[in-house]
């Protein structure tokens, strides 16, 4: 049963990875986070603060439905197709789920009169920098169509906020990693592209080694250097934004990172020393596209929103991931 008393959320895409970290940010900040979620990517077992509705964001009847029934405040829009090289193979799917299906989301609420949304935008709007670190008024170029869907849904957002009256706040994210320190959730994609699940796959065994693209890059070691920002802290700058539009804020969009870049090889040797365990890897070439360096700026929201990363050394986010890892993932035969 929904606690009535208490404000409810709808978090689309609350049974993925950082859409179930929000929820319990959520619950624990006093909302109901009601999951919508097709559950093409996302786990019924994330769901563990509110009730779990499923439905697709394109299926306006299903998701008024849900709407109507919990009567949220305001939204949280993590649903969307987030891998870049699929997005290349198959851009039609990507235009289709992630833009096409967040304006049918964003119609959907102008009819059920709700003005509030929480945006899951990503560093991929900006494409190659000319600039380290990234501000929020760095051109953005995306250079693939998950990227092109992000920006074309930020744009979407600027033009129901000046003709609708919506109020939204996008978050731009830099490379989620870790997970809850209670480690009842964490991060499992299928297939997992992301550095740091796979680094620990290796270690825990599942993986016979790790491929290193590309060792040629103009970094102090050749690997590509990426920002990574803890899960939980993630979710918290999203309960800060709920907080803002409720305060009355304006529509704007923020950086979200922890402002320092490690590369490939420093993740490696990390994760050797808080896991204890040897990681084979093997080097290949670059992928194409991929930057040497990602970083970005999170200046804005710490001034704006007044918002703190907790988790800053690499070694505090591997150890919660590498907690998670050895709990859910069981070590073959």
């Amino acid at each position: 049963m929904t606690d009535r008393t208490k404000p409810t959320i709808l978090v689309t895409g609350g049974a993925g990875y950082i859409g179930a970290h929000a929820c319990k940010a959520l619950a624990r900040a006093g909302y109901t986070p009601v999951t919508y979620d097709n559950l093409a990517y996302g786990h019924r077992w994330a769901v563990k603060w509110g009730p779990l509705e499923e439905g697709d964001i394109s299926d306006r009847h299903r998701l008024e439905s849900v709407i109507r029934q919990y009567k949220p405040i305001a939204v949280m829009h993590f649903a969307a197709y987030a891998y870049v090289g699929e997005s290349v193979k198959n851009p039609a799917k990507y235009y289709r789920n992630n833009t096409a299906g967040t304006l049918s989301l964003l119609e959907s609420m102008k009819q059920c009169k709700i003005d509030r949304i929480i945006f899951s935008s990503t560093c991929a709007t900006y494409g190659m920098p000319n600039q380290i670190p990234i501000v929020e008024n760095h051109p953005q170029n995306p250079i693939n169509p998950y990227g092109r869907s992000k920006l074309m849904i930020e744009w979407i957002l600027r033009d129901f906020a000046a003709a609708y009256d919506l109020k939204y706040v996008s978050l731009r994210y830099f490379n989620a990693a870790g997970a809850d320190p209670e480690a009842q959730i964490g991060e499992d994609h299928d297939p997992e592209t992301h550095l740091i699940p796979l680094v620990l796959d290796v270690a825990l065994g599942r993986r016979n080694r790790l491929e290193i693209y590309g060792t040629d890059y103009d970094t102090p070691d050749g690997t590509c250097i990426r920002d990574y920002i803890h899960v939980t802290d993630l979710a918290q700058a999203h309960l800060l934004a709920l907080e803002y539009l409720n305060d009355g804020g304006e529509s704007d969009a923020f950086n979200l990172g922890n402002g320092n870049g490690f590369s490939v090889r420093e993740v490696i040797m990390t994760a050797k020393q808080v896991t204890g365990c040897d990681i084979p890897y093997t080097e290949t070439d670059r992928r194409p596209g991929d930057p040497g360096v990602l970083i970005g700026s999170s200046e804005k929201i710490i001034d704006k929103l007044g918002w703190r990363a907790a988790h800053h050394s690499l070694e505090a986010i591997l150890e919660t991931a590498w907690q998670w890892h050895k709990k859910s993932k069981s070590q073959p035969g």
